[in-house]
């Protein structure tokens, strides 16, 4: 038997998704551990309808606001709300997990980015069980981006026994 909070989290390490609580339970304490595991609104029954609805609405409006979201590093485009990456205005073909490292990248542009802490981000999975993941994600991303080891222009740079980071190659 799961209870509501369990549920939460659950929910929370495998998506980014909004998430109402509808509860009898109105004390303090569990509304502020429901907010702690990462609900977006709590709500007391009995709630009228109309109440019920708006309040979904708005969750849905805030989360639509960031899937418009656009990550911009050089001549990297990222959007998010079609899960869409370009390069120098071409579009690249990524597959769900290689976007998702993209992405994570883009959001922390020239900030190093520990392979554990990618890979607990993008496979929500526990630290240490990455094993190569990363390593062949990033290689098959470079090769998307036609990056070669050599060359001073690019944008993803391994950063020895720190990580990696996405840069402008242009800056």
């Amino acid at each position: 038997d799961l209870d509501g909070l369990d549920l939460l989290k659950m929910v929370r390490s495998v998506a980014d998704l909004p998430v109402l609580v509808l509860t009898a339970r109105e004390d303090e304490t569990t509304i502020l551990a429901a907010f702690d595991g990462g609900a977006d609104d709590y709500v007391v029954k009995p709630v009228s309808g109309p109440q019920l609805s708006a309040r979904i609405s708005a969750l849905l409006r805030r989360g639509k606001a960031d899937t418009d979201d656009v990550l911009t590093v050089g001549g990297l485009e990222i959007r998010l709300g079609p899960r869409e990456a370009e390069v120098d205005g071409r579009l690249l073909e990524l597959t769900a997990k290689e976007f998702d490292v993209l992405a994570h990248l883009a959001a922390r542009p020239g900030q190093v980015v520990s392979k554990e802490d990618l890979h607990a981000a993008v496979w929500k999975a526990p630290a240490g069980t990455e094993g190569r993941t990363v390593d062949v994600h990033l290689s098959t991303i470079r090769k998307k981006l036609g990056e070669k080891p050599d060359d001073e222009r690019r944008y993803l740079h391994t950063v020895i026994g720190a990580g990696v980071r996405l840069v402008d190659p242009g800056a």
